[in-house]
């Protein structure tokens, strides 16, 4: 039986399968983030972005990124390790252009790890619904940078949500592009 398994794995491995899409012309970038919460923290962390022709010619871009305050405002000091996790996307106006103005939709994931059990009684997690606009710069060499302002819809109250979570964030992205142009 276990023959049988291995040779079908085998078979699957190697066999040719036509594409259902051609996708040569693609986009990947990877870089860092560095998110600012009004009034509150700085939360740094990582990010990808990506695109296709398969994507409305390059109009809609997905992006994946987290950010944390361990590596902002909460490194080696006391405030609220909070991790953001975060998936999206974005229309690129003028997607064919260096300079491009988005608009776009995020969802995830927001933790906040208080560290004392005293605190054990108020809520830690929330799922993140926010909107993001911005400007995203392409340079001639494989780099690209993105300066965008976002909201929030999901805020803090301290009761349900994590009194953390503040409405209005502003990012700063670096990234590297991977990939066909």
């Amino acid at each position: 039986m276990k023959k049988t398994h291995l040779f079908f794995v085998v078979f699957l491995f190697f066999t040719p399968f036509p594409k259902a899409q051609n996708v040569d012309n693609y986009e990947l970038g990877v870089g860092l983030r560095f998110q600012k919460t009004e009034q509150l923290y700085w939360e740094n962390g990582v990010g990808a972005d990506f695109t296709s022709d398969f994507l409305l010619h390059k109009k809609i871009h997905l992006k994946l990124s987290y950010a944390t305050s361990r590596i902002g405002s909460a490194f080696l000091s006391n405030a609220i390790r909070q991790d953001n996790y975060v998936i999206g996307a974005d229309w690129r106006f003028r997607s064919t252009k260096d300079f491009q103005i988005f608009a776009g939709l995020n969802t995830g994931f927001f933790h906040a790890d208080m560290e004392t059990a005293q605190f054990n009684v108020l809520p830690h997690n929330s799922m993140l619904f926010s909107l993001e606009t911005g400007l995203f710069y392409k340079f001639k060499f494989p780099l690209a940078t993105s300066l965008s302002i976002g909201y929030n819809l999901i805020n803090g109250d301290g009761l349900t949500v994590p009194g953390s979570l503040f409405p209005v964030f502003y990012q700063l992205s670096v990234f590297y592009y991977i990939g066909k142009k």
